[in-house]
């Protein structure tokens, strides 16, 4: 293909392709969808939106719970490095806690 029989397709490009759209299509209203159908823009979208957040926090924060009460650890992390979960395991709070109680019995 020689470079002079290219066409150039943006010559074609019209406003509504820029814009991604053009107007609604006709669809069938008997249909139901658990999204919402075509064109869905529900009236209390933010509240649903917040709802549903929510839920996902209160989900979310009951897994972490209950993961940090099951954690078990064999080997305790060293004293001055950094472990994110020390702050929430209980294991581990405990162990600390243990070891300045000795500090300080020792002293």
């Amino acid at each position: 293909m020689s470079k002079g029989s290219r066409r150039d397709t943006t010559l074609f490009i019209t406003p509504l392709d820029k814009m991604g759209g053009g107007p609604r299509v006709p669809y069938p209203k008997h249909v139901w969808s658990p999204a919402g159908g075509w064109y869905a823009q529900p009236s209390n979208w933010k509240l649903n939106t917040a709802v549903f957040m929510g839920v996902i926090f209160g989900i979310t924060a009951l897994t972490w719970k209950l993961s940090a009460d099951r954690e078990v650890r064999y080997k305790m992390p060293e004293p001055h490095r950094f472990y994110p979960s020390r702050y929430w395991t209980k294991q581990i709070r405990e162990h600390e806690a243990a070891q300045k109680a000795n500090k300080t019995d020792e002293s």
